[in-house]
């Protein structure tokens, strides 16, 4: 079990200025940045059982934050 945050400018320092440029020119990237920052957030706080879930729905917000990092990163790493 890890409780490491996951921020997409922090996972990816290299893109910080394209991502934050893509979140205020790209509506589509922003709403998939909005999604997976809810969806990492909620992942963080059950990992760190500040808000404690069971394990199928912790794999399914796994893969639902695994799925949108990869639509992220295959935006902005472009």
């Amino acid at each position: 079990m890890s409780n490491t945050p996951h921020e997409l400018v922090a996972d990816f320092p290299e893109y910080a200025e394209k991502i934050q440029a893509l979140k205020t020119s790209d509506t589509h990237f922003a709403k998939l940045y909005d999604a997976y920052h809810e969806v990492n957030g909620k992942v963080h706080r059950a990992e760190t059982d500040v808000e404690p879930t069971g394990d199928e729905e912790m794999e399914t917000m796994r893969r639902e934050r695994m799925q949108l990092k990869d639509e992220l990163y295959a935006i902005f790493s472009k």
